[in-house]
């Protein structure tokens, strides 16, 4: 890889421990940030993934393992409150890169589109809707919460995609890197389990 997509990597993931930045927007950022031609090729998200991981161990290892073990506990809770639809956990608190700063990702596989947000009003949950991109590059149905995280003491954004049941299936295949790209319940359990 070339030595221009390494430094935007590096700065991008940067803003993503830092600032809490999704990849995407981190590597509009950085190629601003650089002053480098918006055409500028840009590194792929598993690269960027690599910087925040190598920033992490070298600016952040005395802090983001409690950060990322309390974020995968109130995930689990969240989980747990809304099992009846299948919960996965994915992204960075699921992958092991997030920081205090990371949102919790879940992706629930429902009968019903409508059933986790009548859920949600039933137990006044105050929520937004929004549409996002699904894992697939179709657009999903979002709902996004804020949950209070005790143990960080801040406030951490909950994102609820949901997806049809049949998408269950095809959700589960193996990344470029042989990884689970999320986990159900059982799984983030055990990832909790071995942190506690």
């Amino acid at each position: 890889m070339d030595s221009l997509k390494s430094e935007i990597a590096a700065t991008a993931a940067r803003m993503v421990v830092e600032e809490g930045l999704e990849y995407g927007p981190a590597k509009r950022r950085a190629v601003k940030q650089l002053g480098v031609s918006a055409r500028a090729p840009l590194p792929d998200n598993d690269t960027v993934e690599e910087a925040v991981q190598e920033y992490i161990e070298l600016f952040c290892a005395d802090t983001q393992p409690g950060e990322l073990a309390a974020l995968r506990r109130l995930a689990l809770t969240w989980m747990e409150r809304l099992e009846q639809f299948r919960p996965h956990l994915g992204g960075a608190v699921w992958h092991g890169t997030a920081t205090r700063l990371s949102d919790i990702y879940l992706q629930l596989f429902c009968d019903d589109p409508k059933s986790a947000e009548i859920a949600l009003i039933e137990h006044n949950v105050d929520y937004e809707a929004r549409t996002v991109t699904g894992f697939h590059g179709e657009p999903v149905e979002a709902l996004s919460l804020s949950s209070r995280c005790p143990e960080l003491g801040e406030t951490v954004g909950v994102h609820l995609m949901i997806h049809d049941h049949d998408d269950l299936r095809g959700a589960l295949r193996p990344d470029a890197k042989g990884r689970s790209p999320r986990g159900d319940l059982a799984a983030v359990r055990a990832l909790v389990g071995r942190a506690s």
